[in-house]
């Protein structure tokens, strides 16, 4: 017993003293879903249709999104629902969600589905609001807030009113 908390305590230190995103994203992730920067999404939107799929839970998402994101969460995602609501496979699908890594697994789960073109947001919501994009609340109104995820992992939040 002793030595799995003590496994659980060195796990949460590694996570805290990582450095910056990039060293998190590492730590976490596989990169078997392609980034996309957040300025890279951001001219694409100004052009182009790309689909928004938000990786966060409930209450995260309704704090803020990104405009026209659609919510599809982590622990609830549904591939009957994702089909049945974005039958094209071919079509551009950005998924995101705090900083990268719940939207890499649910990217991972879109590539097991057939879809072709999937990115993960580069530092998601965080960076996305720590470059002075707007984000919206569930009634489409420009806010200043972010759910944070948790106190630990908010500090890679440095633009915006944080929200626990």
């Amino acid at each position: 017993m002793k030595l799995s908390r003590l496994f659980l305590l060195l796990s949460c230190l590694s996570c805290i003293s990582q450095n910056s995103v990039e060293e998190v994203l590492d730590r976490y992730n596989s990169h078997s879903v392609p980034y996309i920067s957040v300025e890279q999404l951001k001219a694409i939107q100004q052009k182009d249709s790309v689909i928004l799929l938000d990786a966060r839970e409930p209450e995260e998402f309704q704090v803020s999104h990104l405009k026209n994101a659609s919510y599809v969460g982590y622990k609830d995602f549904s591939a009957e629902e994702i089909q049945k609501q974005f039958p094209d496979k071919d079509q551009p699908i950005v998924v995101y969600c705090s900083l990268g890594v719940r939207s890499e697994k649910i990217g991972e789960k879109l590539q097991q589905l057939g879809y072709k073109n999937i990115q993960n947001l580069y530092g998601g919501i965080f960076e996305w609001k720590n470059n002075n994009y707007p984000v919206f609340t569930s009634e489409n109104k420009e806010t200043n807030k972010v759910h944070a995820y948790s106190r630990r992992w908010s500090k890679w939040l440095k633009n915006a009113e944080k929200v626990h």
